[in-house]
């Protein structure tokens, strides 16, 4: 099941509720990173009208997030204050969570807040071949300082030309 990236996509079909769902849930930012939304990293997939209330399907970015039981009380606390009732979220691990679902607007914000974007699946395997660009100044020029930066998704690295240390969102 792929995430449902477009959700007016079938407007004519849907429940008018359904975009209002989503216009809140784009609302609520991530935790590990405020300048994104769960909606913007896609860990919303769907929203499924239910016969008493609505169904949202959760997919957090790795199956032991410590955010993942904030994040679902944020959902129903933030439906509930917009008037939707009855919230059922459904956390999904499969398909699993990768950051081919980051959509190419926050990818922009990612680098604006000073986070190298994932560069795709692949991109650990070409790191040394591809090197990752520096958010702050774009040089390509950049070394890997440690695997892991400020959260396990991230590993750190140094721009060698402007000099500053950023965090590298890692391919998952």
């Amino acid at each position: 099941m792929e995430p449902q990236s477009n959700p007016h996509l079938h407007s004519d079909i849907q429940p008018p509720e359904i975009h209002r769902i989503w216009q809140c849930l784009h609302q609520i930012a991530d935790p590990e990173l405020p300048a994104l939304s769960i909606t913007d990293l896609g860990m919303i997939r769907a929203v499924t009208p239910l016969q008493n209330g609505w169904q949202v399907t959760l997919t957090p970015t790795y199956s032991g997030c410590p955010a993942t039981e904030y994040l679902i009380e944020t959902i129903q606390e933030t439906l509930a204050q917009a008037g939707f009732s009855a919230v059922h979220i459904d956390v999904s691990l499969s398909p699993a969570w990768t950051t081919d679902w980051i959509n190419a607007d926050a990818r922009q914000r990612l680098r604006g807040s000073g986070i190298a974007p994932p560069q795709g699946l692949v991109c650990e395997k070409t790191a040394n071949i591809e090197p990752i660009a520096c958010p702050y100044c774009g040089s390509h020029a950049t070394e890997k300082i440690s695997e892991f930066g400020s959260t396990a998704c991230k590993a750190l690295y140094r721009c060698r030309d402007c000099l500053e240390p950023f965090d590298y969102f890692k391919c998952i």
